[in-house]
């Protein structure tokens, strides 16, 4: 009520300066009080009707109006503290998940050092199986190669002594080896 009262009180005053305006069509220049009375009633009847039945009404708008508008705020900083909260969680999972791949990455980089240090170390093993195969295999070519060349050396010399023998040796000659042979074989029995 306290805030219709300077409501009622602003209208009357408005009335009252358009009623006192100017003089109507019929000539007469006075005030017409009564005519002035009789609206102003009619008017303060008007604003008691609509008070009384928009009064509880434009209140219960304005309380669910100011209840919505708490009832948002409250829910905006819940959606806020709780966005703020995912953000913090998001944001801890990927430093956790950041921590992972830097792990992983060093645990591949120093795994793949072991395997290069392995790899090299067998190739290095393997050439010197390699080597020392290589050296076996030479020795024993040069052994197979000496003996081939032992055996073509006596046979070359056999069969050169046996040719010098065949120009050298005459039939006398002949009889004389086989005669001395003999007599060692029976000088032995």
């Amino acid at each position: 009520m306290r805030t219709l009262l300077p409501l009622i009180t602003a209208l009357f005053l408005l009335t009252a300066a358009h009623a006192s305006g100017g003089a109507e069509a019929g000539g007469h220049e006075g005030l017409n009080w009564i005519n002035f009375f009789w609206r102003a009633v009619n008017f303060l009847a008007l604003a008691v009707v609509c008070y009384w039945l928009l009064a509880k009404k434009v209140k219960e708008f304005f309380t669910g109006r100011r209840a919505g508008i708490r009832t948002a705020l409250a829910d905006a900083v819940t959606a806020r503290e709780t966005a703020q909260k995912q953000f913090e969680e998001y944001s801890a999972k990927l430093d956790k998940a950041t921590g992972e791949i830097d792990q992983i990455g060093e645990m591949i980089k120093s795994q793949g050092l072991v395997e290069k240090a392995r790899i090299i170390d067998d190739a290095r093993k393997a050439a010197e199986k390699m080597k020392e195969d290589t050296q076996a295999r030479m020795e024993q070519e040069f052994n197979t190669a000496v003996r081939q060349l032992r055996v073509e050396a006596v046979r070359l010399s056999t069969e050169m002594a046996e040719e010098l023998l065949r120009k050298h040796i005459r039939a006398t000659d002949h009889e004389a080896m086989v005669k001395e042979y003999i007599e060692k074989v029976v000088n032995k029995n």
